[in-house]
Order: C-alpha cells, then structure tokens, then sequence
C-alpha cells in the first residue's frame, strides 16, 4: 500500500471542500457577517450548536472568535434542553452547524430560540433540511465529497466547516478594526502577548547585570564588566554618566588577532560610538524590530538626557519568553 499516495488523496479531497466552499459564498455571507456585528455591537455574543464532530469544530470556532475580539461561546444542544439554555441571551446570535441540517439535537433546539427571537445563522449542506427552514440565514457548507472511503465519517465536510468559521472570524476582526495589540490583551500568557505589553523597563538588565565603564579605561576593563555581568557588551559613559559607545564581545574577536597588545588599549578605540539605544518607554516588540533590522544583539537603553540606565541583550529573550 502506497500511504502517501492514499494520504495526499484524502488532502486533496478536503482542499476540494474547502475550494467548494469558498465558490459557494454569496451575498448571504455579507448578511450574516453583518447580523454578528449587529449582535455583538448590542453586547451580545456569537454562541454556536452542534453536536458531535461539529461539537469540536464549534469550539475551536468559538476559540478563533474570542482570541480575535469577537465575544463567543458554545452550547451543546442536548445539555441546552437540560438548562444550559441559559447560556443564551436574547442579544445574542446562534450559528448552528449541521452538514445534514436534520440532527433531531438541533431541530429541538431551534424552536425555543425562534420563541425569544433570537437570530440564527444555519451552517448546512441542505437548503430544505430542518434546520435551513427555522434559520434566518443559511451558509451552505456542501462539499464534493467526504475523504472517507465510506463517505460517512465527517472529513471534508468538518475541514471545510473550520475553515468557514475562521473565516467569519478574520472577516469580522478586519470589520471590527482588531488591531495586533487587542490581540495582545488576550494573550497575556503568550509570546505576543508578553511582546507587545513588556516594555523595556520590565526587561532591562540594571545594576550588577548592566556592564559599563568610563571613557578611557583598558579594553582589559571592558572585558572584565562584560564578564561580572554576564553580558555580551559593556557600555562606554562619559563622567557625567552619558553613553559614548558601546563594545561587544564580536568587537573583542575582530580585533583580538589583528591588535597584539589589545588589552592595554584604550577601549575608545574600538568601541562604537553613538549606538542605536532604546528608552524605558519602548515596548519589546520594538525591540525585536531593531534585532532583526539592524543585525545586533545588545542594546543600551537610556533616558532623555542620554544617560545610561541598562541594556537589553538579545539573549535573554528566550528566558522571558518573547521570542
């Protein structure tokens, strides 16, 4: 047995569901995206049905939603009947998910979100199933066929499915204007989030973990900084406490072979004067954009009089989990 071959099969079949979808797209989507912005606008969320493998896909929907700044929660059909119908608020919008639209969980379901006037959006492969007729708005999920030999386990199908709610949830975070930073918000925990909300204050080496010295000490000084403070450069300050430069240790090695007697020299002479330098202000992500634009690894971060506070070495961002 061929298994790549039977493995690229079934993922060509699923880019198939998903390229039928997105062919299928009308102006129905443009009025559903436009009735979720209405419910979220009157501080209602978008709360999503389905049972079994819609179950899942509901909930990692409703996970987009809310990680992209669309309110957003799931109800189990069967565990509604039972009191979770509460969860439901008559500011809110519905999305049920149902490939056959005739789950008996789900068409139990909709009369009493009918009675309350709550809007519902159908994700359905049939326009006359049950579900189709109680919704108010009906995006049409059918696919060509399902990768499962038997075309009865849900493939295609609940890709294709997935793929539609992320895409109502980057369509709504465009229309709603998300900005990177209201990701941020929601991520306090993750890489991006301690990027964008970390400013260099909070990140800054200082004190015993800064390495500096005056203008017109031994570069043999300059590596002993570098060495007590584990750091990878050593900032030059005026006697006012001003920076001059900075020496890094890929200062040291370019210069160690050409220049003998290179401990004894002033480290003026190699050092690099007027760096780039951050302030207390910037955030982290600024700080990653400098890196990346500039190819350096250690920057000293100083206030509006130009004197020398602390340094961010590149380092020591894999220990705080930015990058």
């Amino acid at each position: 047995m061929d298994f790549i071959a039977h493995a690229q099969k079934t993922l060509t079949i699923e880019q198939n569901g998903i390229a039928a979808i997105s062919q299928q797209l009308d102006d129905t989507f443009n009025t559903a995206i436009q009735a979720l912005l209405d419910a979220i606008d009157r501080n209602g969320k978008i709360v999503i049905a389905g049972v079994g493998k819609n179950w899942h896909i509901g909930n990692k929907i409703a996970a987009t939603l809310n990680s992209t700044g669309s309110p957003a929660a799931v109800m189990h059909p069967i565990e509604a009947m039972h009191g979770d119908f509460g969860l439901l608020s008559d500011s809110d919008i519905l999305i049920a998910m149902s490939y056959s639209g005739a789950s008996e969980e789900i068409t139990a379901l909709l009369p009493p979100v009918k009675r309350r006037n709550i809007p519902i959006i159908a994700l359905t492969a049939d326009a006359d199933s049950p579900l189709a007729r109680h919704s108010d708005l009906i995006l049409n999920i059918n696919v060509p066929e399902e990768a499962c030999p038997f075309n009865m386990a849900p493939t295609a199908s609940t890709t294709a499915s997935l793929a539609l709610g992320d895409a109502l949830a980057m369509v709504l975070l465009h229309a709603r204007g998300f900005q990177l930073e209201d990701y941020a918000q929601r991520h306090p925990g993750g890489a991006i989030g301690r990027t964008l909300l970390l400013s260099v204050r909070d990140i800054m080496r200082t004190q015993k973990n800064f390495a500096a010295i005056s203008t017109g000490q031994p570069i043999r000084e300059a590596i002993l900084a570098m060495t007590a403070a584990k750091s990878g450069s050593v900032a030059v300050l005026d006697a006012h406490q001003k920076l001059l430069g900075i020496l890094t240790d890929g200062d040291l090695r370019r210069h160690l072979i050409e220049t003998p007697d290179l401990l004894e020299k002033s480290v003026d002479t190699i050092m690099t004067p007027n760096p780039i330098t951050l302030t207390p202000e910037m955030l982290a992500v600024d700080v990653l954009k400098l890196y990346e634009t500039h190819n350096i690894d250690d920057l000293i971060v100083v206030d509006d009089q130009d004197h020398a506070l602390g340094s961010v070495d590149i380092q020591d961002m894999p220990k705080l989990k930015i990058i």
